[in-house]
């Protein structure tokens, strides 16, 4: 690590919220640069992107609720949650200030519907390959509906392995393009140690499917109305643009996301931050520092 984190715990909407947090403390008037990470996953794996900016700034990623080392709740999850867990985030570390956002996957979703519900609150944002799920059928719904009653009768099995080095060799596995080194640090973040085995961090409910059916053009009227000046950046080798189909082109992105410029990683698929920060850190930092 180049740049050494902070933890902390932040009390957000009634939850203990895990946050990390890089660079010098917040001066007067300089909020810090929001880094907000996708399904799955957790704040401390921006680590290799913070270590590759070439300018040191404040920088704050939490763990989503659920995810991670935040608190579950009780309740389970609704989409809408994250947008209203960002909003209290922002008025406690940016009240004063439109806020810039750096999103990957989920965190890039819940940033962009945001900048298009809050308009006045959001300075700028990068969005790392969160434009959306394929579109859903109301056909659909019945038998959605029937998997999540199934689902609820048990409660996911907490996933769990042998050690740390067991864990970064399923990683590897998973994303060949992460480097043993990088595999072996994310496996710390996702992981936590206890009686003997390593167990995925992270509520096990995350997995059950949800009852709600995605509604695309929901999210394309929130994105109609973001003002912000916004960068979309894409990994030549992801395969999520495809699984949109015709939603997923350049051209559909551009009409239905305004002020966007869209930029696109080679080599690296849909873990750009992780699988090439060295790339990925200029097209952020440029942007922000542009805005």
């Amino acid at each position: 690590m180049l740049r050494e984190p902070r933890h902390e715990i932040l009390r957000i909407r009634g939850l203990k919220i895990h946050a990390t947090r890089w660079g010098p403390e917040p001066a007067a008037g300089e909020a810090p640069v929001f880094l907000l990470h996708g399904w799955l996953d957790a704040g401390g794996t921006f680590q290799f992107l913070v270590d590759a900016f070439a300018r040191d700034r404040p920088l704050l990623a939490i763990d989503w609720r659920g995810f991670g080392r935040s608190e579950w709740p009780q309740d389970g999850y609704w989409f809408g949650d994250y947008l209203g867990d960002l909003d209290a985030l922002l008025d406690l570390e940016s009240a004063d200030q439109p806020a810039r956002l750096v999103g990957h996957s989920m965190g890039g979703n819940v940033a962009s519907l945001y900048a298009g519900v809050r308009p006045e609150r959001v300075r700028c944002l990068v969005n790392l390959e969160g434009f959306g799920m394929p579109r859903t059928q109301p056909s659909q719904a019945p038998a959605r509906l029937r998997q999540w009653l199934g689902e609820l009768k048990a409660l996911p099995a907490l996933r769990e392995y042998e050690s740390f080095e067991q864990l970064a060799f399923v990683i590897r596995q998973r994303y060949p393009r992460i480097g043993a080194e990088r595999a072996a640090f994310i496996a710390t973040v996702w992981g936590r140690a206890e009686q003997g085995r390593v167990h995925l961090l992270g509520d096990p409910r995350h997995r059950r499917v949800n009852p709600v059916l995605y509604k695309r053009e929901d999210a394309e009227a929130c994105w109609g109305a973001i003002e912000a000046p916004q960068r979309l950046i894409l990994g030549a080798e992801s395969d999520l643009l495809a699984r949109l189909g015709a939603d997923g082109s350049p051209e559909a992105l551009r009409a239905v996301m305004p002020n966007v410029d869209i930029a696109t990683v080679p080599g690296a698929g849909h873990l750009m931050h992780i699988e090439k920060p060295e790339l990925v850190a200029p097209l952020v930092e440029a942007f922000l520092q542009a805005h």
